[in-house]
């Protein structure tokens, strides 16, 4: 049996060698979109997919595995065969069980409607495994996912936040808390495994093939807001999403990158583009009836989703723009995009309905005034209790 491999390699220190890349959660969603793309870039000479199941990328090398097996560190030492043999350079005399350079790690469930216990232990189990993986492979880079809610979202937010703001979110809200302790993983792994490099990048509201709390709120027939609240509304189509990690893969940014269109639309523009109409309710009303139809398991949506439609956690992005990195979408254009993607979806505080729940059951309207109706019936049993 061959030595292992040094536990952290040296930097790259403007080398030109290509880049082999492993890509977790490829077969799906961004991981998808990622592992497409860097088959396409010239200074990745071979991309591993790394998933549960096989993926549609041609040309990637495929291992099927669940992400929180530690066996995931002897595939990232010694991998398999080139992507394409016949793509590579036969005058090269390159061995084809290089280890991986870089790591991005994408397999996170972010389902709205998972078992949360189940959901938080996949997401931090699997990425504690895959950086303790990664620095015992020899990864010398580690790029990771999470979003700019980790920022929080308050009345008092800087407008744009910068990267290094204060983390000020707490765990109330849908995968919030998941995404801060990735964020914790990715502070410590430095420390615990001196020399390899984790870059994290946080998007805003991410549109394209994606379904969240913040996406399902543009399914209801009234656009939410809660008086008193100014909210700020910034996107980003995975399409920048995937062309900010691409950076990162080759190593042209590093530390907390926040990704976003440039801007942000106010909630007046946004009712405007939309064609939605507002209903405005008091904060109590609001928070108190998303509070306890999630209690009783009436909506996946904890009231702590209800803070991100309420104040702004906007992101400025400078670290990729000194890069040269600009979005190619617009705010008013991922909106239009993701208009389009939810037409015909009828949603309640998070829940999705089906279109005969939407048409009899609630009415054209009734999504929205179903949460002010709860709201009254709760308040009308606590003043029968009293009595």
């Amino acid at each position: 049996m061959s030595s292992p491999e040094p536990a952290v390699r040296a930097p790259r220190n403007g080398s030109t060698a290509p880049l082999t890349v492993a890509v977790t959660g490829a077969a799906r969603g961004l991981g998808a979109r990622l592992t497409e793309r860097l088959l396409d870039v010239p200074e990745v000479r071979r991309v591993l997919a790394l998933d549960e199941r096989l993926g549609e990328a041609r040309g990637a090398e495929w291992h099927t595995l669940d992400v929180r097996d530690p066996a995931i560190a002897d595939l990232l030492r010694t991998s398999g065969a080139t992507r394409d043999a016949e793509a590579d350079d036969p005058g090269q005399d390159e061995p084809a069980t290089a280890p991986v350079d870089v790591l991005v790690h994408l397999a996170l469930d972010l389902d709205v409607e998972a078992d949360p216990v189940a959901r938080t232990a996949f997401n931090v189990r699997g990425t504690q495994t895959v950086l303790t993986a990664a620095a015992a492979a020899g990864v010398r880079r580690v790029v990771l996912c999470t979003s700019a809610m980790v920022y929080g979202a308050l009345p008092d937010n800087d407008v744009p936040l910068a990267e290094d703001a204060e983390l000020r979110a707490t765990e109330d809200a849908t995968c919030v808390g998941d995404l801060l302790e990735i964020e914790r993983l990715a502070q410590r792994a430095p420390r615990a495994h001196p020399g390899l490099n984790v870059t994290v990048l946080r998007p805003s509201v991410l549109v394209g093939g994606t379904d969240t709390a913040l996406t399902r709120y543009f399914e209801s027939p009234r656009l939410l807001v809660v008086a008193g609240s100014r909210p700020r509304w910034q996107f980003c189509h995975v399409d920048d999403l995937v062309s900010a990690l691409e950076l990162a893969v080759l190593e042209k940014v590093e530390g907390e990158l926040a990704v976003g269109c440039d801007g942000w639309l106010e909630q007046e523009e946004v009712e405007e583009l939309s064609g939605i109409r507002r209903m405005e309710l008091p904060p109590s009303v609001a928070l108190g009836a998303a509070t306890r139809l999630h209690r009783l398991g009436l909506t996946p949506s904890p009231a702590g989703d209800l803070a991100y439609t309420m104040h702004p956690w906007v992101v400025s992005g400078s670290r990729l723009y000194e890069a040269g990195w600009r979005p190619t979408w617009s705010n008013e254009e991922v909106l239009a995009e993701l208009l389009a993607e939810v037409s015909g979806r009828h949603t309640v505080v998070g829940r999705r309905l089906g279109r005969k729940d939407a048409a009899t059951t609630l009415g054209a309207a009734g999504a929205t005034v179903a949460l002010v109706g709860t709201a009254a019936l709760v308040r009308r049993a606590r003043r029968a209790r009293r009595r």
